[in-house]
């Protein structure tokens, strides 16, 4: 960066210019931004400028060279954007400055509802917009236009909108960290002009690519081979309860019905963790109660005991243990209602017996009789009797566990960190994890050995035959940046040993990304990510009640998923996450998942699964019909609003081969 005089040189003689060299983009005297002519920002502060693609620095990093078919289309359409940057008195962590209004003109937005997931909004005014706004699409019907503004990274900084006191649009810069300061700033947003909508987000995050050179574009990389198939997760079935036996039926089920599954995801509750008052060494006997796993910590590598005890060849043999879906949740709801009850008494709960795991294995039974062979054994033993398998996933959170690494347990260096929300999350929905997590904090290793984190858990889990990972709660960076130089020094320590052992682990590609949805993981994680979520997670209930009923909060679903493929698409092929088949909404999510252009997949119950749906959308092998792209909400439902406006049909559309 230049000396702070010499910047401030070149910030006034910006103000002095009315049109912006080699950009249809101009910022007026009369402190109006505007495109070719028509008014699109009115009142922009004297504080702000705009700079051509051409009159900024970009990123030389090594790490992601843009391919030269890249750079020639950004040479291309230089005209077509531009970047906004602004400067402040006295250096801050956090900067809130206006850019700017907007009225009479409609827009789309997607924004933070909770620290993890975005959904859209529409209006036609600035004062309708939402806190953590990612990008805002405004309609530009005078010259068959459409506009892009979008946040972005600038340095240790990254940015998001957020709605002014009088109407204004507020970009937030900020750092996450109160030791991380700044005054200055070229290209903390970007905004691009097109007359297509689709092919301008294409466009737009292609010149921010080249620009940052942190991230790749979807059609750069390989997505895992999984999004070709049919799968099934253990979530719903289980929770925290699934085990071997349950994991064996499940696929077993679904495999002697004519519709195998080609990748299993195991999902939460196969690590070995625990909480800060249980010993340090054994797994957790306690996890029934509501969000009681994201009090917990990883304390090794491998798998917990429930796994580890499995024995080779233990459900090949002739009595192999057998899995009754309704008593185990049976034993699973009164586990709930003793915790329930023991949390009611407090401390005097000495009457209450203690609590326990639901397990259907022994050390006594079961295999050839030899030593453990825990997950490895199991994934063997299930790819030798179902053949159609052929890729097993594991969940885990980005800090290892929900609550991180517990100290003093391995051999990484990892302490208790005190997690606490960033201002502009105050607003968003009330959210379970981020109350348990601030709570008890994160136990976050060293970023300097967050390779070695990575190394040690993935080494072990693909020697095990795990082919993938899902890797959750994602933004929980940004709750403990303080004293490690910010979210984004923070979040490029952790995404580069994620990176580079995505890459020697699971072959690049093997990893779903989820509760994710924040431009600091789209700018700064995808090098190699190409999959993530791209909506809140599937909820068969809403578990504070239905108050707009069940086939509303499904509706939700296929909103959130769809638009927000609109630019995350541009990074990652889009997964709409799995649903169960029985559900009354099946057939809904079905179709949508039929034109979603990921991969299709459901967490049924054992044995309890609606098989002529299924068969509508997986082949006899495993196999799905994908579309090619992925699926988008069409033109003329962009600036409405489906969910609440009460008059707008959600319409999707993919492309097929001919």
């Amino acid at each position: 960066m230049a000396p702070p005089n010499l910047f401030l040189e070149k910030i006034s003689s910006y103000f002095q210019e009315e049109k912006v060299p080699s950009s249809r983009f101009s910022l007026s005297s009369d402190r109006k931004i505007s495109i070719d002519g028509v008014t699109l920002l009115s009142e922009v502060p004297n504080n702000i400028i705009l700079s051509s693609f051409s009159s900024i620095p970009h990123s030389s990093s090594p790490d992601s060279p843009p391919p030269k078919h890249i750079l020639k289309s950004v040479e291309s359409n230089v005209e077509n954007g531009v970047f906004l940057g602004l400067s402040v008195k006295t250096p801050d962590h956090r900067i809130l400055n206006p850019i700017g209004k907007f009225n009479n003109r409609k827009f789309l937005s997607l924004f933070r509802f909770k620290t993890w997931w975005s959904t859209m909004w529409v209006g036609s005014s600035s004062s309708d917009l939402q806190m953590e706004t990612q990008m805002i699409l405004l309609h530009v019907p005078e010259i068959t236009s459409y506009v892009l503004i979008l946040p972005i990274i600038e340095g240790s900084f990254r940015s998001a909108i957020h709605p002014g006191p009088e109407g204004e649009i507020v970009l937030c810069v900020e750092s996450g960290s109160t030791k991380v300061k700044a005054d200055a700033f070229t290209s903390c947003a970007y905004l691009h002009v097109g007359d297509n909508p689709y092919d301008l987000m294409r466009d737009a995050l292609s010149a921010v690519r080249v620009h940052l050179r942190s991230f790749r574009l979807l059609h750069e990389k390989t997505p895992p081979r999984i999004i070709d198939r049919f799968g099934w997760c253990t979530w719903d079935a289980f929770y925290l309860t699934v085990e071997p036996v349950g994991v064996w039926h499940g696929v077993k089920s679904l495999s002697e019905n004519g519709v195998p599954p080609k990748f299993l995801i195991i999902d939460d509750g196969w690590q070995s963790i625990n909480m800060d008052h249980e010993d340090h060494f054994h797994d957790s006997k306690d996890l029934s109660g509501l969000g009681s796993q994201m009090l917990c910590r990883l304390y090794r590598f491998k798998e917990n005991d429930k796994f580890g005890k499995y024995r080779g060849g233990t459900m090949l043999s002739p009595n192999a243990p057998r899995f009754d879906q309704e008593k185990h949740d049976k034993m699973f709801m009164e586990m709930i209602e003793l915790a329930e009850r023991k949390k009611a008494m407090k401390n005097d709960d000495s009457t209450l017996p203690e609590a326990s795991t639901i397990e259907y294995l022994n050390e006594e039974e079961g295999g050839d009789g030899g030593e453990r062979g825990g997950l490895k054994a199991l994934i063997c033993d299930l790819k030798k009797e179902f053949s159609s398998l052929d890729d097993v996933y594991v969940w885990h959170a980005l800090c290892g566990a929900w609550g991180g690494l517990r100290p003093g347990t391995t051999h990484l260096n990892s302490k208790v960190t005190r997690a606490k929300a960033a201002e502009g999350l105050d607003k968003t929905m009330y959210d379970l994890a981020v109350v348990m997590i601030e709570k008890g904090g994160i136990g976050l290793v060293d970023p300097k050995e967050a390779h070695e984190l990575y190394e040690a858990m993935h080494s072990y889990l693909a020697d095990a035959g795990v082919s993938g990972v899902k890797v959750d709660v994602f933004h929980t960076l940004e709750y403990v940046s303080e004293d490690h130089g910010g979210r984004v020094k923070l979040a490029k320590a952790y995404y580069d040993g994620l990176t580079k052992s995505l890459r020697k682990n699971f072959g690049g590609s093997g990893l779903i990304a989820s509760m994710e949805q924040c431009n600091d993981f789209f700018f700064l994680a995808t090098n190699q990510i190409s999959m993530a979520r791209v909506g809140d997670d599937f909820w068969f209930e809403d578990p504070n009640g239905d108050p707009m009923g069940v086939y509303w909060l499904q509706g939700v679903h296929m909103i959130h998923c769809s638009y927000n493929s609109l630019w995350q698409g541009q990074f990652i092929q889009p997964d709409w996450d799995m649903f169960q088949s029985d559900h009354l909404c099946a057939e809904f999510h079905g179709a949508s998942r039929a034109i979603c252009g990921g991969p299709v997949y459901v967490s049924d119950k054992v044995g309890r699964h609606n098989f002529d749906l299924l068969r509508k959308l997986v082949l006899p092998d495993g196999t799905i019909l994908r579309c090619q792209h992925y699926a988008l909400p069409t033109r003329d439902c962009l600036f409405e609003n489906p969910l609440f406006d009460g008059r707008t049909l959600l319409k999707l559309w993919n492309l097929n081969k001919v």
